[in-house]
């Protein structure tokens, strides 16, 4: 695994340290590796919903009542 070499403020370097004296997590690495994962997430999902409202966008619009688009999306989750 490649080694880097990074600086933190004193706020984020205190609470880096608080999270691994509480015992969430055993080292800064760890922790970082951990957070970088989540950010990695939170972008896929935020670029899974642009492709969904871009496609949605592209689609136009609809007459549908509020409640038919409901029954729709149940059924289509349901399968």
């Amino acid at each position: 695994m490649p080694r880097q070499s990074i600086s933190f403020s004193k706020p984020n370097d205190e609470w880096l340290k608080a999270q691994i004296d509480s015992e969430e997590y055993s080292s800064k690495s760890e922790l970082v590796n951990d957070l970088i994962r989540q950010a990695r997430k939170q972008q896929a999902h935020i670029e899974w919903i642009r492709a969904k409202l871009d496609l949605s966008e592209r689609s136009g619009f609809t007459s549908d009542t509020q409640e038919q688009i409901l029954k729709q999306s149940k059924s289509l989750l349901n399968g």
